[in-house]
């Protein structure tokens, strides 16, 4: 299995759940939803959320996302972009996200261990 991440706001996440489909903060405004792979969460978290709260990790089985996929070069490697709506049911696991008291953000303990 095939698994990409996703930084959100709990509240987008609870609205998503409501009409079974998330769309973020860019997919209007820049044609596709920002995702990374497991190596690229902490860099993309302490670069674009630092100071942030009320943050929610999504783990996506790739597989499942019915919006075209692609990865893309940026910011010196490939990046994996959804160019429409999540399906919420390729979502298998959502953890909250918080930076610690140093500000940095730390990988939840259960994501050292890839899924079964």
């Amino acid at each position: 299995m095939s698994v990409i991440f996703h930084i959100t706001r709990s509240q987008q996440w609870e609205e998503a759940k409501q009409v079974q489909s998330y769309r973020g903060d860019t997919l209007h405004t820049e044609g596709f939803i920002h995702c990374s792979t497991l190596p690229q969460v902490l860099r993309s978290a302490n670069k674009f959320f630092v100071g942030q709260t009320g943050l929610l990790l999504l783990w996506i089985d790739s597989a499942k996302v019915e919006s075209e996929l692609k990865y893309e070069f940026a910011a010196g490697e490939d990046y994996p972009h959804i160019y429409g709506p999540l399906n919420i049911d390729a979502v298998l696991q959502v953890f909250e996200f918080e930076a610690g008291a140093d500000g940095k953000f730390q990988l939840p303990a259960e994501l050292t261990v890839s899924p079964k």
